[in-house]
């Protein structure tokens, strides 16, 4: 299981930043962040979102919620997504029914081609 520890410290090598040089980006010192890397330490909702944004991810992938460093940045997407989610609820529920549908689909199209 990933902690949020380790996934920053994958997010922060993958922008290739050392500790100290994130800890100055984030204006904090190079010890916390080597805290939050091994889970000594959690940083609050507001310093999530910031390390999340300097390291250009989200703070549902630190966190573990989704596997995809860039899940929801699509813009595009999360325009679809609030579109979606304005609707009446008969047509939003109908519009959501027609995607899982197509998600099976591909999913049980996936397996068949192994």
């Amino acid at each position: 299981m990933n902690t949020f520890g380790k996934r920053l410290t994958e997010c922060r090598k993958t922008k290739n930043l050392s500790q100290k040089d994130l800890a100055k980006i984030f204006n904090t010192s190079h010890t916390t962040i080597g805290k939050y890397e091994r889970d000594e330490m959690t940083p609050s909702i507001d310093a999530a979102k910031k390390l999340a944004k300097i390291l250009d991810t989200t703070v549902g992938y630190l966190l573990g919620e989704n596997e995809q460093t860039d899940l929801f940045k699509d813009k595009k997407m999360l325009q679809r997504l609030q579109d979606i989610s304005n609707m009446p609820e008969k047509e939003k529920s109908s519009i959501l029914l027609t995607i899982d549908n197509f998600i099976k689909a591909v999913k049980f199209k996936n397996i068949a081609a192994l």
